[in-house]
């Protein structure tokens, strides 16, 4: 199997709530469909979907966890970039639960939960490339 992700869904209480609230950090919806909004983000989409459905849709029951072990990370390109972010974030509504701060491999990243509790961390990490269109470009094995 070739490795891929297409699309991240996030599963959401309040739609139009969670839609206004990405909006705000700047994303543009590509496409809204019967209450889905769908986020082109370099080659894969994030897609906000009602919970319910999604839970429904994937044959799953929604226990309502705050935490799924999941992190969605945006990689920026400095370290203010990852301050203006995070606080872009945190007046829109978001709960911040790593300030921002140098870390153990030399980059500089802080973390929030969006209105749904999903985990996003913003990062500026000097190892790792970063293409023009954000995309971030691992550094060669060894």
């Amino acid at each position: 199997m070739k490795q891929s992700v297409s699309l991240v869904t996030l599963g959401v209480a309040d739609y139009a709530r969670a839609k206004a609230f990405y909006e705000a950090l700047g994303w543009q919806a590509a496409m809204d469909v019967e209450e889905t909004a769908f986020f082109q983000a370099n080659g894969v989409v994030l897609v906000l979907w009602s919970r319910d459905k999604l839970a429904a849709d994937m044959g799953v029951r929604d226990g309502g966890a705050r935490w799924g072990g999941i992190a969605l990370a945006h990689n920026v390109g400095s370290d203010e970039e990852v301050d203006r972010v995070i606080e872009q974030a945190r007046a829109n509504g978001a709960e911040i639960c790593r300030a921002p701060a140098p870390t153990f491999y030399g980059g500089y990243a802080g973390a929030f939960r969006d209105p749904d509790g999903h985990v996003w961390e913003v990062a500026h990490n000097p190892g790792f490339g970063l293409n023009e269109d954000g995309s971030v470009e691992l550094p060669p094995s060894r």
